[in-house]
Order: C-alpha cells, then structure tokens, then sequence
C-alpha cells in the first residue's frame, strides 16, 4: 500500500507493470493481468487514472476472453468518465472506438453508429482521431451496405484532412470512396473521383512507402474497374504498373520516423495484404483471359502466403482474398478437367463458411454458381438447375446475376425442352438491346449463347451472325476461351453446311487455343470434329491422328468424372439453402452420364 510521501502513481505504476508483464508472457495469464489491474480500484484512483484502467480492462476482457458483457460494461464506463476529464482525448476516443466495435459484435449497431457520431462531432480538434472514427463510421455503413451514408462521411472526411492539411489521409479518403462509388457502379462520379486521386498521389512527396501504397491502391481500383467491365485487354497497362509498384515496395525498409501530421497516422493494407492483393487481381485477370496455367501459378503463390500470413495475423481480410481465389482457381480446375481437385477445392470454401458468417452471407452465391458449373460439367442439369436457381435468389450484384442467367440459358438449350423459360431467358440478356451490364465480356458470352440456341434450333445463319459478334467482341478484349468456343461452335456449322474449307479453318484455330489455354472440353469438341472433317475428306491419317487425340480427351474426362463422382463433396450438388454440409456420407460409383461429354 502506498504512504502518504511516495508519489501518487507509483502504486498505479507497479500494479501496472505487473499487469503488462502477465499480459505480455507466453503463454499470457490474462487472469493475473485482469487482476491487477482491478487492484487499481482499491487505491480510489483519481479520474484520468480510473477511466484509463476501464479502458484497460475493457480492451483485455474484448481481445482475450469470451466474457463480453463485462469488457462492455468497463468500455461504457470509460467512455461516460472520460467525457468528464479535459483534454483526455487519447482514452476517450480510443474507449468510443472500442466500444462501437464491441456492439456491433453483439450486433447492436443501432447503439454503435449515435455513438461513433457523437465521438465525431467532439473530435474535431483531434485529427488522428477525427479520420480514423470518420473510417470507422464509414465502414459501419458499407457492412450494412448503406453506400451512399458511407460515400457520405468519406467525402466529409476528405474535405476535413484537406483542411488539416493531410493530403495522404485525403487520398485515402478520396479513394476509399471511388472504392464504394465502384461498387455501386456510379461510373460517371467515379471517374473524375480517380482523376483527382492520381493527381494528388503524383504531386505527394512523403513516406515512400506511404506513396507506393496509395499507387497500389489506386491502381487496384483501375484494374478491377477494367476487370469489371470485361476489359481483359485495355487493363494489361494498368496491371503492368501494379506488378511493378509492388515490386518497389517490397524493396523499401519501412520508416520508423513518424509522421508530422498526426492525420497521416494511417495504412491502407500491410505490404504483405498488398502482395496477396496483387496476386489475386493478377489471378482474376489471367482466368478471365484464359491463360489458367498462370491463374494456378499466382493462386499458389497466394495461398501459400496467405497460409504464412494467418498463423501470425486474425485480420479479417485473408480469409475474404482466400474464398475469392479459390472461387477462380475452381472455375480454371472445371475448364481444365480437373473436377475432382475443384469439389475438393470448394469443400474448403464450405469450411471457411462455417467458421464465418460474414463469409457466408457475402459468398454464398458464389458458391452456389460453382456448384452449378460443376453440375453441367459432369451432366447433373437438374442439380446445376437447382444451384443456378437458389445463387439467382441470394444476389443483387449485376453482373453475377448475368452470368448466372447466362450459365442457366446454356443448362435450358442443353436439355432441350424448356423453350419458355429460355425465351425468358434470353430476353433478360439480350446483347442487342438494353444488357443489364457494362461488362464487355458478359456481353460477348450472351452473344456466344444465342448462338449456341439458334445452332441447336437449326437456324445456322443466325447463328453464324451470334457468333461472329462474339468473335468480333471477343479477340478486341483476348477473351480467349469465347474465342475458342465460337470457333469451334462456327467449325461444326459449317461443317453440317458440308463447308469443309471454312470449318477446317474454323477447327484448326479453335484446337490451337484450346490447347494453349488448356480448355479440355474444346479440345475434345474440336478433335472430335476434325476427325470427321478428314474422314470426310479422305485424309486417313490426319482422321486417325484425330480420333487417337479424341481417345486421350476422352479417356481423361472419363476417369476426372468417374473420381469426381465418387468423392463425398459430389454430394454438395443436393445443397440449395442455408450453411453447406460438413460431414457428408461418401459415393458408392458415379451417379451420372457422360454421354454428353463424349
């Protein structure tokens, strides 16, 4: 206990001391540590010294036990004593900051957004402070999916660093907005939104690093805008730059110095985030131009960072990049014939829904749209019906929801006997008149999948018309899987037309590309008609080159289907709601045919 001569904080000190020791030993004892600083109270400490210990024990309580109730009631505690106290902003705000956190956990955010604000409104002299709650705000909006009210504070909070001085934490904010303006597709703002932030990021001579990273996320904006748009080719420039930028930045030491603004105090991503961020745009890219050896490539690199990365970091950010690279690297397994290694692929998406609900809610449709992919690819349409049906249900975002419809329509012209759901269809993505997306790519596939419809009504000149289109559309941006499927679509019509110059140089192209990209099902549509093709012109050993590679695409398929079938995760394909099976009983055999594959 301490005498009347010690100074007044020494006991605060010790008990301290003692409270950090146990928090910090390994493994923590956070019992002792919650202990002491409890025995704080026992001194009848003064104000600054019992808000700041509330605030303490609330942050311990929070981080490293389960018992929530408590650590709210000391955060609120800290937060009512430390409005008392002047110039006591460094406790008061980071309690305010905590305890929204806090309530949100507990789903409360009708309590955490009156508190953000009012901690808002009464930070304004603190800048640090001010910006980070303004974020904080702000991402309590996008959570709820209330872009505007977001874009909103954003753009406050743009205008405020701009007055304070920071054009960095401006960028931020700036960018942070064009970010959501993406989101919800308001192309017209965000324009000259990125204008702005590139001017301002050139003419920003701070903290390198700092500079690099506001480059990396500006240009990760510009790629994934192009992405969106089906851009595949215009966006290489822009990608070229963001590989490179993150090349710099991994050769840069990080700078201990602080910032003399207390408003630049703050980091869009680590460098490590930055360089997983980099590999999976560069993934996206890479699946939607066809080249999946390299999309594999860049997803192994990835995964095995991100492995790294989440035994040392909970951030929830690397299990968000994790789902959506295993979401790409799944659609290159089934263009690759390699079904088994994607419903494995996808059982662990299945996995990481279980241990998220944030997840689940913002990839359930994802995942549904992979299963039904996988039902076409070994002929379950019923099942890929089904899946296509309940994604459909669980999505709002539009060029998802095309490409859903578009899958759907091809699963309806397989089966040949749904005209009036396909007519429906059809009309909901028509490529000549009102498509419901800018995506240039999407765009080109509804223009490959009417002509899929009028070769299978038997309509070829109509078809050859679709098609073309898609060809036209689809070598201006290297969309090279639409290439390659026109193609061999255009070789077969002609071919049926008796034309067999134009199909041969239809085929021959479409084998090429298939090979390169791999795409198995092309390649085994396009073998299978240039055998014929030779047959029919006689060429004896090209047709019986032909038929033995058709043999092999065959026989691959064959034994890809049969192992795929045979797993437990087939059985995924029966799921249509809520969270996804875990356990599941395995196959006795393959349940479905192959006659449509070969």
């Amino acid at each position: 206990m301490a005498t009347s001569t010690e100074a007044p904080e020494s006991w605060y000190l010790a008990l301290l001391g003692f409270a950090e020791h146990f928090r910090t030993s390994s493994p923590p004892k956070i019992r002792l540590c919650v202990h002491c600083l409890k025995a704080v109270f026992q001194f009848k400490p003064t104000q600054r010294i019992e808000a700041r210990t509330h605030l303490q024990l609330g942050s311990v309580l929070y981080q490293h036990t389960k018992n929530i109730e408590l650590a709210r009631s000391h955060l609120e505690k800290a937060w009512f004593i430390s409005q008392q106290i002047p110039q006591f902003e460094d406790v008061q705000f980071e309690a305010a900051s905590l305890l929204s956190e806090l309530y949100c956990q507990q789903n409360l955010v009708d309590s955490a957004k009156p508190l953000l604000r009012k901690a808002i409104q009464i930070s304004q002299q603190t800048p640090y402070w001010h910006c980070r709650l303004l974020f904080q705000l702000a991402q309590l909006h996008t959570l709820e999916k209330d872009l505007v009210s977001a874009c909103d504070l954003l753009g406050v909070g743009a205008e405020y660093a701009r007055v304070v001085g920071s054009e960095y934490t401006r960028a931020l904010f700036l960018l942070s907005k064009g970010m959501l303006l993406l989101m919800e597709r308001k192309l017209s703002e965000v324009h000259p939104l990125l204008t702005l932030c590139s001017t301002i990021v050139e003419n920003w001579h701070g903290n390198p690093i700092q500079k690099e990273s506001l480059r990396v996320f500006f240009l990760v904006l510009q790629v994934t805008h192009y992405l969106d748009a089906g851009q595949i080719k215009s966006v290489k420039p822009c990608l070229k730059q963001l590989q490179q930028c993150i090349q710099t930045i991994s050769t840069l030491h990080d700078d201990e110095i602080l910032p003399s603004n207390s408003a630049d105090l703050f980091h869009w991503l680590p460098k490590e985030h930055m360089c997983v961020l980099v590999y999976l745009v560069t993934v996206m890219h890479s699946m939607q131009a066809g080249y999946l050896e390299k999309a594999q490539k860049y997803t192994d690199k990835a995964l095995m960072q991100l492995e790294k990365l989440k035994m040392l970091d909970s951030s929830p950010i690397l299990p968000t990049f994790q789902v959506i690279l295993l979401e790409h690297i799944i659609m290159c397994r089934l263009v690759t014939g390699h079904k088994a290694t994607a419903l494995q692929e996808i059982s662990q998406v299945c996995q990481l829904f279980h241990q998220s609900s944030r997840l689940y809610t913002n990839h359930a449709a994802q995942l549904h749209t992979l299963l039904g992919l996988y039902c076409i690819s070994v002929n379950c349409m019923d099942n890929a019906e089904a899946q296509f049906t309940a994604a459909l249900q669980m999505t709002t975002h539009q060029e998802l929801w095309t490409f859903i419809v578009t899958n759907l329509a091809s699963v309806y012209i397989r089966e040949g006997n749904r005209q009036q759901e396909l007519y429906s269809l059809l009309e909901r993505i028509n490529p000549d008149h009102n498509f419901p997306v800018s995506s240039h790519c999407l765009r080109a596939a509804a223009f490959y999948i009417r002509g899929l419809f009028s070769f299978f009504e038997g309509r070829y000149n109509e078809a050859k018309r679709f098609l073309r289109e898609t060809l036209k559309m689809s070598n201006a941006e290297d969309l090279n899987r639409l290439t390659a499927c026109s193609l061999v679509l255009l070789g077969h019509i002609f071919f049926v037309l008796g034309n067999h110059r134009e199909s041969s140089n239809m085929v021959v192209p479409a084998m090429q590309l298939a090979s390169k990209i791999p795409d198995m099902s092309v390649q085994l549509w396009s073998s299978a008609l240039l055998k014929d093709l030779n047959k029919s012109c006689g060429n004896t050993i090209d047709a019986h080159e032909a038929a033995q590679m058709h043999q092999t695409f065959s026989q691959q398929l064959l034994q890809d289907h049969m192992a795929a079938c045979s797993l437990p995760e087939h059985n995924l394909i029966g799921w249509t709601e809520g969270l996804p099976p875990v356990q599941l009983q395995p196959q006795n055999g393959p349940t479905t045919s192959l006659t449509s594959l070969l």
